[in-house]
């Protein structure tokens, strides 16, 4: 198995990771006949944390497809490796920043997960320099938002 297949299964284990610790440490309260209660997820950690399960399911189909693309139209494996390796990593890095509570680094960290997504989906198609100005411009983007989310939170914030 290539590292980028490893990395589709570690992005499954990431999203069902994410939800299985609130769960645990609210056991108490948690009614495994009824495992979806919206009371359960009343808790604002608990809340965030099933929001990043769920946007790790609506991520997913997307990186799976670009990576059996890549490796279907025999892209360069240490670039489809590479790239899956930094989207996985990055999206570890937007889970903690959802359930830490961190708005802001979340979204940039969503934004440049996609990016490596999308350079991932381009290097099938336009190679190496298409897979590298797709990622560029992906994460130029998510810099760029940085100081306007940055803005928009501090004025959500009560003085």
């Amino acid at each position: 198995m290539t590292i980028a297949e490893w990395c589709l299964f570690g992005a499954v284990v990431l999203y069902l990771a994410t939800v299985a610790p609130a769960k645990a440490l609210g056991h108490r309260e948690f009614d495994n006949g009824s495992p979806r209660d919206p009371s359960f997820y009343e808790h604002p950690v608990r809340k965030r944390a099933l929001g990043a399960h769920i946007n790790g399911i609506e991520t997913f189909p997307f990186f799976a497809t670009a990576v059996l693309l890549a490796q279907f139209r025999q892209a360069p494996q240490e670039w489809v490796d590479g790239l899956a390796l930094a989207f996985l990593f990055t999206r570890l890095g937007f889970v903690g920043a959802y359930v830490g509570n961190q708005p802001t680094t979340r979204t940039v960290l969503w934004n440049a997960a996609f990016a490596f997504n999308l350079g991932i989906f381009f290097l099938s198609g336009f190679g190496v320099r298409g897979a590298v100005v797709a990622t560029v411009a992906g994460l130029l983007w998510a810099l760029a938002v940085w100081p306007i989310l940055g803005k928009v939170q501090r004025k959500r914030l009560p003085a």
